[in-house]
């Protein structure tokens, strides 16, 4: 079906869906800094050389814990780890350590050294878990909307391609919440295409949906139920191309659209978090 202009508009432009999303992100804000405040935090860690190859590490209560990467989003072009720091505290509080990445913005780089760079990252998690009280053989990665995209993309990653003595399998848990997985729509989307600077080839290059399932990961994906029509076909693509097998959890959370539903992955109490907690071996 034809597509125009506006339809993409819609579907895609969260922050003009979501009148409020200043004050969210505000929210964001002030919770991360307090969330720095009342932990221990090994800030802006270098995992590559340039501006944006930059770490936080909530280390660990106790030695061996598995280790949750939290991935941010902002459609690969705005927003910083120092605004997630949020997702911290209930994961410390269970058992886990957390890392939280950066990494460099569109357009200053593109989508492919992006995922490079997250790829990166996992590998400098892996060679430094230990000192923080981390287990190297327990990482899972946790991301939202570009960020669930980018956690699907390293649960694909071929690890021994980047250093023959890395694992074959470094990371075989991974969530998405409200993830991008089939990336042709975002050629069509004005607002983005700017700083995106798709073409037809490297949406699909750089589109998991189309790539073979990974065979020894799982994938959760999970999409507020408020979101707009293509988010929701998002998550259920991922689980039409990779099956059941590899993406055992494909479901909408009620009542959330795509900025508070990252609320469930910070709370306690919610069925998100307890399905993170369930993939770090700690329900």
């Amino acid at each position: 079906m034809q597509r125009d202009a506006a339809w993409y508009e819609q579907q895609y432009n969260n922050r003009a869906r979501i009148p409020d999303h200043p004050a969210l992100f505000e929210r964001w804000r002030q919770a991360s800094q307090a969330a720095r405040d009342g932990s221990t935090v090994l800030a802006d860690q270098r995992y590559g050389l340039t501006a944006g190859q930059t770490l936080d590490v909530f280390p660990a209560r106790a030695p061996g814990s598995p280790v949750l990467v939290f991935i941010h989003g902002g459609y690969w072009r705005s927003l910083d780890k120092a605004d997630h720091s949020f997702v911290a505290p209930a994961f410390l509080q269970a058992g886990a350590a957390v890392v939280v990445p950066n990494y460099d913005l569109c357009p200053q780089v593109g989508m492919a050294d992006i995922a490079l760079q997250m790829a990166q990252a996992l590998v400098w998690v892996h060679d430094h878990a230990q000192q923080w009280g981390g287990d190297a053989s327990r990482i899972v990665v946790a991301g939202h909307s570009a960020g669930g995209h980018l956690a699907a993309m390293l649960l694909a990653c071929r690890w021994k391609l980047l250093r023959e003595d890395l694992p074959a399998q470094l990371l075989t848990r991974a969530l998405s919440i409200s993830g991008l997985f089939d990336l042709e729509p975002l050629r069509h989307a004005a607002f983005l295409q700017a700083d995106l600077r798709l073409d037809a080839a490297e949406a699909r290059r750089l589109s998991p949906a189309f790539y073979p399932r990974p065979r020894h990961g799982k994938l959760v994906a999970v999409v507020g139920a408020d979101e707009s029509a293509e988010f929701l076909r998002q998550n259920q693509l991922i689980r039409d191309c990779w099956g059941p097998s590899s993406v055992p959890v494909c479901e909408a959370v009620p009542g959330r659209h795509h900025l508070d539903v990252l609320h469930e992955l910070a709370d306690p109490q919610a069925g998100v978090h307890q399905r993170a907690l369930q993939m770090l071996g700690l329900a």
